[in-house]
């Protein structure tokens, strides 16, 4: 819950929260932070991943750029390679939807 909070602190409270039917999203805790952020949690029909083809999509794209390259030697150095590969994801790299410009400052990892 503590991500769920700080990105609510920094681009505030959603309407809406899609999420899969996996046992973290549809446990008593979700429900409860959802209820009080006056979220309404809706979830994706069991067995058809489809319904969210963009978490779809990023997935992939992490599989296929990140953890299929990458054979890591630590938790530390998972940690540092997947928040490379995230910063570029949401900062850098160009987004259809905006025109294929980057959300975000441009960044360059050595």
């Amino acid at each position: 819950m503590q991500t769920l909070n700080r990105l609510v602190a920094q681009r505030g409270k959603p309407k809406y929260l899609f999420a899969d039917n996996g046992s973290e999203f549809t446990g008593r805790l979700m429900d409860m932070w959802a209820y009080h952020q006056g979220t309404q949690l809706d979830f994706s029909r069991p067995g058809k991943p489809t319904d969210n083809a963009f978490v779809e999509t990023f997935n992939g794209s992490l599989r296929d750029e990140c953890l299929n390259v990458h054979w890591f030697e630590s938790i530390a150095h998972a940690k540092e390679v997947l928040e490379h590969w995230r910063l570029d994801y949401n900062e850098s790299r160009p987004h259809m939807a905006l025109g294929n410009m980057p959300p975000g400052p441009v960044r360059i990892f050595v």
